[in-house]
């Protein structure tokens, strides 16, 4: 007949690389059932099982902000056009994905080209046998600016860069090594593109913090203040006169006449609320006085 035998197993208590298939290699788990018979040869059944190491992208090694920068003379020979210099900027070191990367960027177009910034996220996958070494590199995601004209300069104030469904980072294994990076870079016509990499650390379990809000708005802030200039007006209007707020019949409604002056003592012995609603609905300062 048809008989169920229910087993289970406890994980190892270490860490176990997360399951993982590249260019030239893999990491894979999977569950082995046997069944002894008499007289008969063993029959077997194997299926896979997915294994993931978890990366908190909350720990303070992840949450730091990486800054680059970095200048190149285009030109050929002894005929140099100008420098093109670049620097750039993301709030943290660790993401998850679906995520969107902010990138914070000035790029300075002093050469005589048309350039054009760009930004990539790459994957390097590194394979470590037998002594030897061999990398296979990826693009995964990629972002594209404005064209930038000679004497020109331009801002990304937190340009997004989405992290598509990938491979978590794998950073403590032996034999495979699975890193990111994020690329921005300028292309310039007939010369060599200028690029500033910052490591990138895709972790599994997603920032969600009060810190990681406020370092995230210091840094936008802190990167871009011209919408201040947008939002203040050079002369602020002054407020609505009170007579346009409330009129005179709801102001003698609410206020009542004042009281004929009162002895300390007698005031001492009133409740304070009594006095208050006289104060409710008098005029603000004039504008002028502030």
């Amino acid at each position: 007949g048809r008989h169920e035998f229910p087993f289970s197993f406890q994980l190892p208590q270490e860490p176990l690389v997360t399951s993982f298939t590249g260019k030239y290699g893999s990491i894979q788990y999977y569950v082995k059932v046997t069944l002894e018979r008499p007289a008969a040869p063993d029959q077997s059944v194997q299926t896979e099982l997915q294994v993931i190491s978890h990366i908190d992208v909350s720990s303070p090694a992840l949450l730091t902000p990486v800054i680059r920068s970095q200048e190149k003379m285009v030109g050929c020979w002894f005929f140099t056009s100008g420098p093109v210099s670049l620097s750039a900027k993301i709030e943290r070191k660790g993401y998850c994905n679906g995520e969107a990367i902010p990138i914070y960027a000035e790029i300075e177009n002093c050469s005589s080209r048309l350039v054009v910034p760009k930004a990539a996220i790459f994957q390097t996958q590194t394979y470590l046998a037998s002594g030897k070494t061999k990398t296979f590199r990826q693009m995964v995601a990629n972002v594209r600016g404005n064209h930038i004209a000679s004497g020109s300069t331009d801002t990304w104030n937190g340009k997004t860069l989405k992290i598509p469904p990938v491979s978590p980072s794998i950073l403590d294994c032996c034999i495979i090594r699975v890193e990111y990076s994020l690329a921005v870079y300028i292309h310039i016509p007939g010369a060599k593109k200028l690029m500033i990499e910052m490591p990138l650390v895709i972790g599994t379990i997603p920032c969600i913090g009060f810190s990681s809000r406020n370092s995230s708005i210091t840094s936008q802030f802190s990167m871009d203040m011209s919408w201040l200039a947008l939002t203040m007006p050079e002369h602020p209007e002054a407020p609505p006169n009170y007579a346009d707020v409330v009129s005179e019949e709801e102001f003698s409604r609410h206020v009542p006449a004042y009281p004929p002056p009162i002895d300390c003592e007698e005031q001492l012995c009133c409740p304070v609320f009594a006095y208050i609603q006289e104060f409710r609905f008098q005029p603000p300062p004039l504008y002028s006085e502030v």
